[in-house]
């Protein structure tokens, strides 16, 4: 028997720019069953730099915003 309810969440993965810069890309769906548990199905990976960190956000949610640049622990803060 096919399972025909709709995904309710929406997948991302950080993709690198650089050392320090990422975005956020799109790469998939998931949803929660009757029994509580989650799937999530991915159609495409990022190239290069993929940590295998994935986070579902509700459809129609935006990927979480990026943690702000922490100081280095050597610097003086003057």
């Amino acid at each position: 028997m096919a399972d025909t309810k709709a995904p309710t969440h929406t997948a991302y993965s950080r993709q690198r720019i650089s050392k320090t810069r990422f975005v956020w890309l799109e790469i998939g769906k998931g949803r929660t069953d009757e029994n509580g548990v989650f799937h999530g199905l991915l159609n495409r990976l990022p190239i290069g730099g993929f940590s295998g960190y994935v986070y579902f956000a509700p459809i129609g949610g935006p990927p979480p915003e990026e943690e702000p640049q922490r100081p280095n622990a050597g610097e003086d803060q003057a």
